[in-house]
């Protein structure tokens, strides 16, 4: 396999500089904004186009304004949304009523997710994080020193988090996932800035990757994090379009048996995006974002004829039809699995949640050459995903 990555760091383009902010504020503003002079909503090389979860606009006196939101639109569980003014470090400037003020770039700060440290594994940031929530399933090699040598500790899992090893890190910010099992009430008494990363709620693969222009606002790298993200969006686009011409569309189911229950993604989820993206008919087709529990009775009823069947896990030694047919006998019931079109990637050999939502474009290519592989060059080098031989 090549070197995770060299896809999309090989294209990153030049380094775009930042445009000015001109003119007078435009109508929705906020009454603390019309008072002060030269607000406007002109374009911001930060602001998103496929994310749903943040919204960017940038005054005159370069202040920059981050709204955040549950990109699901989720009033009962995220009522309030969060308000940030991003300052230039060291400036006096005023922020509107109601916004947090941050001075950026930030120097310090704490990730709680693989999702949030493939961003500034991106923007090629490590320096910056002083604090994760643990190593255990670890791939990247310098964080795992840094935490070695101490410039990273580790805090604790969420719900359990160690109050004394965040203050330790001393972190202007914490990245969050407020809507995971929490416990940020002890992170709340210590009175450091808490910010939500939503890239996990987004329910377009470029809508997730595009996170990495919010989390380059808070590092003072948006033009390089808007470069990395065009040459992802230009990739993705242009496999998606070759993707919709194809003639015959194969069916692909996910998961498997864990306790008695098949775990699957629901049909909103962004992988269910990205296989109808690759040319492919998710076999799911229901209003759930995240995952669903179904029974093997039902899951076999909707795909035991399937053309493909995807599986994520984290298996120890090399994982096959064996393996798969001993931990549940009925597998060996699916069309998929009779005629080896089994797809599959394995944590314990690929960094896929380290890297891969800064990625879609890769993992797109790697469904597009198994539905498609005339679309594909005929030596095309899988990032994460391959059939089972």
């Amino acid at each position: 396999m090549k070197k995770t990555g060299v896809i999309w760091m090989a294209a990153v383009l030049s380094v775009l500089l930042l445009s000015a902010c001109s003119g007078q504020g435009k109508g929705g503003a906020t009454a603390g904004e019309e008072d002060r002079a030269g607000a406007c909503d002109t374009a911001d090389i930060s602001a998103p186009r496929y994310a749903k979860g943040f919204t960017v606009r940038t005054l005159a006196d370069g202040v920059r304004l981050v709204d955040v939101a549950d990109p699901q639109t989720d009033e009962e569980r995220m009522p309030v949304s969060y308000r940030f003014a991003l300052v230039r470090r060291g400036s006096q400037v005023e922020v509107p009523e109601g916004y947090t003020r941050v001075e950026v770039p930030i120097e310090r700060t704490i990730v709680m997710t693989m999702l949030q440290m493939s961003n500034f594994t991106a923007l090629n940031a490590h320096d910056v994080i002083r604090g994760i929530t643990g190593v255990k399933n670890l791939f990247d090699k310098d964080i795992r020193e840094r935490v070695e040598r101490g410039d990273i500790v580790k805090i604790g899992m969420e719900g359990n988090f160690d109050t004394e090893q965040i203050l330790s890190a001393n972190p202007q910010v914490i990245f969050i996932s407020p809507f995971k099992r929490g416990g940020y009430d002890v992170v709340k008494e210590t009175g450091i800035t808490l910010v939500p990363h939503l890239g996990y709620k987004e329910l377009d693969p470029l809508g997730q990757a595009e996170w990495v222009k919010y989390v380059a606002m808070f590092l003072g790298k948006e033009a390089e994090a808007d470069s990395l993200f065009r040459g992802i969006e230009a990739r993705y686009l242009d496999l998606k379009q070759k993707a919709a011409d194809v003639a015959e569309r194969p069916t692909v189911f996910s998961g498997e048996m864990h306790g008695g229950n098949w775990f699957a993604v629901g049909g909103k989820n962004y992988l269910a995006q990205i296989f109808r993206d690759a040319g492919a008919d998710y076999l799911i087709d229901d209003d759930n974002t995240g995952g669903v529990n179904i029974d093997y009775e039902q899951m076999y009823a909707t795909a035991a004829e399937a053309d493909y069947w995807r599986i994520l896990n984290s298996f120890e030694g090399d994982f096959g039809y064996d393996a798969l047919l001993a931990s549940e006998p009925r597998n060996a019931l699916f069309r998929a699995f009779k005629q080896h079109h089994v797809i599959y990637c394995n944590m314990k050999q690929t960094p896929y949640y380290e890297i891969s939502p800064v990625m879609p474009d890769a993992v797109l290519a790697d469904f597009v050459a198994i539905f498609h592989p005339e679309l594909m060059p005929a030596d095309y080098t899988p990032t994460f995903y391959r059939l089972l031989p």
